[in-house]
């Protein structure tokens, strides 16, 4: 009998997965917070706060699941140096956990990125390694992990099939089993962003599982490409510019990115976006990034939507990061003039709706 027998020994990744879902168990789930909204309006906002996870902010779920996908399909040992195509809390939350197993992580990012973002990477244990040009990110990490005989993470890749989407406590089931003994506990609009596509795809898959009448809506920031490409059904298009609000947008339609799912896209020019994090900040006594910005502009118009038709309701969107990461940017004012944007516009629209439930944005 002829046979070819590949097998290594188990022993590191078995407690390798065991490490990750140890560190899982001692975490609790985020918060459900709502959102001030007044009583008479009949409608609830619901923000899913992410940043209370150890490495603060969304992308800590996702890189546990990138992690455990990469284990379990046998990608790494103990031997392997982690690479992954970010500059921002991906890179963070992937050093955090490359830093559990003991292994060396590098993150591949454009030699523009923040001094903040840098030193959280390198207090989590991981390197920086940078590159000019933004659009060859996705090359330059493939290229450096083949070098040193590493592992690409690909996040903008695996995001979406690296989740559950059928549940096991991803972010979809936790914020419905939250939102159970609430008014009203099957949410009208779920409002979420688009950096890889995988919390969207997530979302979309398992509210379609669960038969939800739940309608997803997909938020994204000036230079992205997934609006365009959801509006003229492309996903080849690209913009070859970055965003200016961390965390989400991209200059192409990821692979993650699942348009099928999404019921509603909607573009939010970046100035709205930083209006509404130090609009909601004030409101909340708390500082909140530009990605919940983005998240809130959308939320507010589906609200004003449901008051101006009579409906009640409850929406719910993210609270992806904190905004002390954006001190010396979005809170900045000569950041913001610097980038060209007039934040009164936006205010101005923000302060009616709170008023009043009207939208003018």
């Amino acid at each position: 009998m002829n046979t070819c027998d590949r097998s290594k020994p188990r022993s590191w990744g078995d407690n390798a997965v065991r490490l990750i879902d140890a560190d899982t168990q001692r975490s609790a789930d985020t918060h459900l917070l709502r959102y001030p909204l007044p009583a008479d309006w009949r409608v609830q906002l619901y923000l899913k706060d992410e940043s209370t996870h150890i490495t603060g902010s969304l992308k800590h779920r996702l890189a546990r699941s990138l992690f455990l996908y990469a284990l379990c399909n046998g990608w790494v040992d103990e031997n392997t140096t982690i690479v992954e195509a970010s500059s921002g809390s991906t890179a963070v939350s992937e050093a955090y956990f490359a830093k559990l197993l003991g292994l060396d992580f590098v993150a591949v990012m454009p030699a523009s990125t923040s001094p903040q973002k840098i030193s959280l990477i390198e207090a989590q244990g991981g390197r920086c390694h940078f590159i000019d040009k933004p659009s060859e990110i996705y090359a330059e990490a493939s290229r450096l992990a083949a070098e040193v005989g590493g592992h690409y993470m690909d996040q903008f890749t695996y995001a979406e099939r690296a989740t559950d989407w059928r549940g096991n406590n991803n972010i979809a089931e936790s914020i419905y089993v939250q939102l159970a003994q609430e008014l009203h506990p099957v949410p009208e609009w779920i409002v979420v962003g688009a950096g890889t596509g995988g919390t969207s795809a997530t979302i979309g898959r398992y509210i379609r599982y669960r038969r939800h009448r739940t309608r997803l809506a997909v938020v994204d920031p000036e230079n992205s490409a997934f609006f365009g490409g959801y509006a003229d059904g492309d996903c080849s298009l690209e913009t070859g510019m970055p965003s200016r609000i961390e965390g989400i947008g991209r200059p192409r339609v990821e692979p993650s990115f699942v348009p099928s799912v999404v019921d509603r896209m909607i573009g939010v020019p970046d100035a709205a976006s930083i209006a509404t994090a130090r609009h909601a900040s004030a409101a909340l006594g708390r500082r909140v990034g530009g990605s919940t910005g983005t998240n809130l502009w959308g939320a507010f118009g589906l609200i004003a939507q449901m008051l101006a038709e009579g409906c009640s309701g409850s929406v719910v969107t993210l609270l992806c990061d904190g905004g002390d990461r954006y001190v010396g940017t979005y809170f900045d004012d000569d950041w913001v003039r610097g980038q060209g944007m007039d934040l009164a516009a936006s205010t101005a629209v923000l302060e009616q709706f709170a008023a009043t439930g009207q939208w003018a944005g």
